[in-house]
């Protein structure tokens, strides 16, 4: 049986049991992500050398490069699971690498991850891992959480599975539940890890399909790592490669697919 991602128990933890209703407001003038000349390194081998990118509401960004290229290392930067060494990451206009631990946990409230594997809790059912951050960061009653639960799983096609446990569902069937928790608490940022990673070709579309329905009724910023290059063309509304550290293009799908730069030309080689 897997174990729930350890970033996401990480995040949680650090999120603490305040149950205050106070939130960090977003500024509408503002973009929701700006990353200006951010860099990361683990021991010798920097993984971001620089990274300037923009994300506004509404818009979704997806993120290409080979692995170990630092694109899942780019979203724990941003929901504040690791520090970046040098730069600046603002969260609708609010510089987060300054936060302390109550102001991130504030932030966090309002931004949603899915991790490339779901990171369900398997000891829990799919209704009790959807609670899980309502029970902790929310003031509902039981019946409110039990209402909002329904909610969110009718909004993936989950609704009737709401009493099972991870370990009897699909792939892409976790993949919901995770989205339906990354929802919970209705951010206005979402991060998704690989969403179609491990899944057959029509699991795959149908969770683009559910990708591209929750952004067109939520209005969120979502920035997505992926390596499937059929997903992000369907869902994406700009797309930056990241190489060695640094964005080597950034546009629609169309203009880096006829892109005439050596390593973006080999990338995408592979028909989409």
């Amino acid at each position: 049986m897997r174990h729930p991602d350890q970033a996401f128990a990480q995040m949680e933890t650090d999120r603490g049991d305040n149950h205050a209703t106070e939130e960090t407001e977003p500024t509408s003038a503002s973009p929701a992500v700006v990353l200006r000349d951010l860099h990361k390194s683990f021991d010798a081998q920097k993984v971001l050398n620089g990274l300037d990118l923009t994300v506004d509401s509404g818009q979704t960004l997806a993120v290409l490069g080979r692995s170990g290229t630092g694109k899942s290392v780019l979203l724990k930067l941003v929901i504040g699971l690791k520090k970046p060494d040098a730069g600046s990451i603002q969260i609708h206009g609010q510089e987060i690498t300054s936060c302390d631990l109550e102001e991130m946990n504030e932030i966090r409230k309002k931004m949603g991850l899915l991790f490339q594997h779901a990171a369900l809790y398997d000891s829990l059912t799919v209704q009790e891992n959807i609670a899980f951050p309502l029970r902790r960061h929310t003031t509902m009653t039981a019946s409110e959480r039990t209402d909002r639960i329904k909610e969110l799983l009718a909004g993936v096609g989950m609704e009737a599975d709401l009493n099972k446990m991870p370990g009897d569902l699909s792939g892409g069937m976790q993949k919901r539940v995770g989205l339906a928790r990354a929802l919970a608490l209705e951010p206005d940022i979402l991060l998704l890890d690989e969403p179609t990673a491990g899944l057959d070709p029509i699991t795959s579309g149908e969770i683009d399909e559910l990708i591209l329905k929750l952004q067109e009724e939520r209005n969120v910023a979502s920035i997505v790592v992926t390596h499937d290059l059929h997903s992000a063309k369907v869902i994406a509304d700009r797309i930056v490669l990241l190489h060695q550290g640094n964005a080597v293009i950034e546009g629609t799908f169309g203009e880096l697919e006829h892109s005439d730069d050596k390593f973006v030309k080999e990338f995408f080689k592979r028909d989409p």
